[in-house]
């Protein structure tokens, strides 16, 4: 190969990696939150659920599923029940629920098995 080849393929590949380096950066900017706790406060005039003393806003867009999975009604959302969030804080700390699957009850360690979704 020639220098001049080379030479190339060394600012491409330099371009490539900034583009990588950079998607990393832009996919920072929201942190996935999950947990499981027992619902709180729920209300839907301004669409929050309170689980564990935190506050995320739910949408239309927000999935809530039974504890087999399988996706059910936003209504179906009661206080006092257990149930295990997917959530994303974003840069400006604002949070949403993405998903929410109702529990039955707490699930420890040795039940998470059981749960596909608790990772």
């Amino acid at each position: 190969m020639s220098k001049k080849n080379i030479h190339w393929k060394s600012i491409f590949l330099a371009i490539l990696f900034s583009l990588f380096i950079s998607s990393l950066t832009f996919a920072a900017n929201k942190d996935i939150v999950t947990f499981q706790g027992i619902v709180t406060e729920l209300d839907w005039k301004q669409k929050i659920i309170t689980v564990n003393e935190r506050s995320f806003a739910f949408d239309q867009n927000t999935i809530v599923h039974n504890e087999k999975g399988s996706p059910i009604p936003q209504d179906n959302l009661k206080t006092k029940t257990w149930v295990f969030v997917e959530g994303v804080k974003n840069k400006s700390q604002k949070k949403l629920a993405t998903k929410i699957y109702l529990l039955p009850k707490y699930i420890d360690d040795k039940e998470k098995h059981l749960y596909p979704f608790i990772k």
